[in-house]
């Protein structure tokens, strides 16, 4: 018997209870882990006591105030923006999969990516700096609601919102970004293509408590957001006609969707770069183990994005020690493999 196989058998309730012990505790886990791992190393123990320090609790173990600077500085930003990124990404990529009724749909679908990528490469080469050291991620989180609003208006029809167009225009906007995109790289130096090509690597190499508290609230009312749309995104999955009998006010509820998905991505796009796969494939994880109810579906995705977003910065910035990889090929190498096998199961399963 399978993972899968034997996790499914249990009672949908056990399965939420289990998953909701489980998912808090290895994010919790994984966020000590990772701010005591790297060229400074600071045990569990003195990592607790160092954050325990914050409310004047005497320390469980001494440390080195060399390894209380690092880890309030430096790791402690990184992980917690990590968290915030990886959280945004996979509940966004959970709504959309419910919006549209296509497990293929993430949060790139709609361009917002790659409205961020076109408005970063167009700040880069054309040297626009009127935000300073923010200049790059401000303009990413332009270009990302700049292209959902662009989205908005093709497909409006007659005040509603047509998904079927909204996918399709998605597609074309995503080309139309791609090309401009490609069009900056091409004029751009070589210090400036380099700058673009790390940049669609993501990394969360740049995090600092200002870019934390900068991009906090909007990944935070993301986060908050999107799980009170379980109900209406259970309900879209009978349909939007069934839906309106049930009396969701279905229009307003996809608006609210793509507002907040618009929101937690280009956040997350502003501050760390193209981070493909999560929002794809944590929600096919936890659909695997919860179901597919949104009101657990939604929280769940949410905690297991956080959590494997911080292990693959971990991996990211450890495994070619001194230097860093960028977080992207990380999430890549572990998402695609992933994504195959879900292909190749699905395979099997209609062949059954």
């Amino acid at each position: 018997m399978t993972v899968a196989t034997a996790a499914t058998a249990l009672p949908p309730r056990t399965r939420r209870v289990q998953a909701f012990v489980i998912l808090p505790l290895a994010l919790l886990a994984s966020l000590i882990i990772a701010v005591g791992s790297g060229a400074v190393s600071i045990s569990p123990l003195q990592v607790i006591s160092i954050l325990l320090a914050h409310l004047g609790i005497p320390p469980l173990e001494a440390y080195e105030s060399q390894q209380a600077a690092v880890l309030n500085a430096i790791r402690m930003p990184r992980v917690l923006l990590g968290m915030l990124v990886g959280a945004s990404l996979a509940v966004s990529g959970a709504a959309m999969q419910g919006l549209f009724r296509n497990p293929l749909a993430d949060p790139g679908l709609l361009g917002v990516s790659s409205g961020a990528s076109l408005a970063a490469a167009t700040s880069i080469v054309l040297g626009i700096h009127v935000f300073g050291v923010f200049s790059l991620p401000v303009a990413a989180f332009i270009g990302s609601i700049t292209s959902t609003v662009v989205l908005y208006l093709l497909a409006q029809e007659g005040g509603r919102l047509n998904v079927t167009t909204m996918l399709l225009a998605g597609i074309a906007v995503n080309a139309l970004c791609g090309a401009g995109t490609g069009l900056f790289t091409y004029l751009a130096t070589d210090e400036q293509l380099r700058t673009i090509t790390f940049w669609q690597l993501g990394s969360l190499g740049g995090a600092t408590w200002q870019t934390v508290t900068s991009a906090a609230p909007l990944m935070v009312l993301c986060l908050i957001g999107m799980p009170l749309m379980g109900s209406a995104l259970n309900a879209l999955l009978l349909g939007e006609n069934n839906a309106r009998h049930l009396g969701i006010a279905v229009d307003q509820i996809k608006w609210v969707i793509v507002a907040l998905v618009a929101l937690g991505v280009g956040a997350s796009v502003a501050v760390s770069g193209m981070i493909g796969f999560v929002g794809l494939v944590v929600p096919h994880l936890v659909r695997l183990w919860l179901g597919p109810n949104h009101k657990t579906l939604l929280p769940a995705s949410a905690l297991l994005g956080a959590t494997l977003l911080v292990l693959a910065d971990l991996v990211a910035r450890t495994v070619v020690i001194p230097s860093e990889l960028p977080i992207g090929i990380v999430t890549a190498i572990i998402g695609a493999p992933f994504f195959l096998y879900l292909l190749l199961q699905g395979r099997k399963a209609i062949r059954l």
